[in-house]
């Protein structure tokens, strides 16, 4: 009797089955494992990705399979083997419409907020002349910022497209300005004459500014002391404004006025007016018929100032990054288009003049890089004095010396005379830095000369 008696014969009406198909069995019982391998890397570069018993098991249920198949069985293995990453891609279904970002997504709650709000309210004004919104739109009122302090006695049941802008929401700010765009009313003025676009300026809210220039607003406006959006971003040293408004407007049609002057007295709110330890630029004393330029140069001379007379490092830092700031927008100013020899209303000086008053010998360097510096570098104020005049008169300034020889090496003529018949020479005070100032004037004369 052999082994083969001994196995009983299969029950009658029942089938040994294996849920593999006949070839599968055959092929595993051939193949070695490396074999197996190689055939299941053939099966995948196919791009068969899903067992034909597997698939047809989705079949009989009159289902789709939902997501991707079920992995093969050497899921670790066949993951190393080229074109495994390729059926992966083909697997995946196509994505729907990709989700809103986070500010869209505040923009269309506000816009529902705004839906009960009849368009005619939007540009009715309170008794500060702020824009305002009825309670409809249902959002806080708490201030988030120092920049909204100022509207403070608003209506309680008001809120207000420059409060939107002051206290930095954006989302809001958007939301208000594309109802308000149809009707015009982006420019309204509130009491102190300033747009919302020249209190996101104030505020240094660049994306703000940019939405607001995007939606209609207007740059050449100015406040109830005559500033422009350029000249309050000039003060105030905010450069990325600035390059916002630059970027926007770019192409777009809209002129911009880089040769509008403020108003003559005080260029900044009360609040702001007094000069204390820090020295920020208050211009009260300077201010009438500046451009936006002027400002700018104004603002780098004061942090000059607060920085030679800082009593400790810190105080040295934050002067040295007003200064960066305000050389930022200089440099932005010039490559917009602001000319550098215009002569404001009140005394005739160009900003050359004003970066002299202080020996800026930083800001001098790039005003003096212009290719119209030629053109610049002797031109007299109302009376008389050039750049070299300005630079001599200054009672042992620190830079004086250097100031002087930079202005002479660009071209400036030292027997230039003013009104009272004066050389630049004659104006240098009594000293060691007065004396080095003479020299240099006579060093250039004999070189002229001879």
């Amino acid at each position: 009797m052999s082994i083969h008696d001994c196995v009983s014969p299969p029950l009658s009406g029942f089938y040994m089955t294996d849920p593999r198909p006949p070839e599968y069995i055959q092929v595993s019982q051939r193949k070695t494992v490396k074999e197996l391998l190689l055939l299941r890397r053939q099966e995948w570069n196919a791009g068969n990705s899903v067992h034909p018993f597997k698939r047809a098991t989705f079949e009989a249920c009159g289902e789709e399979p939902v997501g991707p198949p079920p992995a093969p069985v050497n899921s670790h293995v066949a993951a190393r083997l080229p074109g495994h990453a390729n059926a992966q891609r083909r697997r995946v279904a196509p994505t729907a419409e990709p989700a809103p970002t986070l500010f869209h997504w505040q923009i269309q709650r506000e816009l529902r907020r705004l839906d009960g709000v009849a368009p005619e309210t939007l540009y009715m004004q309170d008794a500060d002349g702020d824009t305002c919104v009825p309670a409809a739109a249902k959002v806080r009122r708490e201030p988030r910022s120092s920049a909204g302090n100022r509207f403070d006695r608003l209506p309680p049941l008001a809120r207000f497209l420059h409060v939107a802008v002051a206290q930095e929401r954006r989302a809001l700010a958007y939301a208000l300005a594309t109802k308000m765009s149809p009707w015009g009313s982006l420019d309204t003025k509130e009491h102190n004459g300033q747009t919302a676009l020249q209190v996101a300026a104030a505020a240094d809210q660049q994306l703000i500014v940019h939405d607001l220039l995007t939606l209609g607003a207007q740059v050449n406006t100015r406040d109830r002391w005559g500033r422009s959006p350029l000249h309050v971003c000039a003060e105030k040293g905010h450069w990325l404004s600035l390059q916002s408004i630059w970027r926007t407007l770019t192409g777009s049609g809209q002129p911009i006025d880089f040769e509008m002057f403020n108003y003559d007295g005080e260029s900044i709110s009360s609040g702001e007016a007094e000069r204390d330890a820090s020295c920020e630029p208050t211009f009260s004393a300077l201010s009438g018929g500046l451009t936006p330029l002027h400002a700018a140069v104004l603002t780098h001379n004061a942090a000059l100032r607060g920085r030679r007379r800082s009593r400790c490092a810190f105080e040295a830092e934050e002067q040295l990054q007003k200064a960066l700031r305000a050389e930022e927008c200089v440099k932005t100013l010039l490559l917009m288009g602001a000319s550098c020899g215009t002569k404001d209303q009140k005394s005739g000086r160009t900003c050359l003049h004003v970066a002299s008053e202080e020996a800026n010998v930083e800001l001098m360097k790039v005003l003096l890089a212009r290719p119209s510096s030629s053109s610049v570098v002797n031109v007299q104020t109302f009376s008389g004095n050039t750049a070299l005049h300005v630079v001599s008169a200054l009672q042992n300034h620190d830079a004086q010396v250097e100031a002087a020889r930079l202005l002479m090496r660009r071209g400036a003529d030292p027997e230039a005379r003013n009104l009272e018949n004066e050389p630049p020479a004659q104006l240098a005070p009594e000293g060691p830095i007065g004396e080095q100032v003479g020299y240099s004037y006579a060093m250039i004369l004999v070189a002229y000369y001879a």
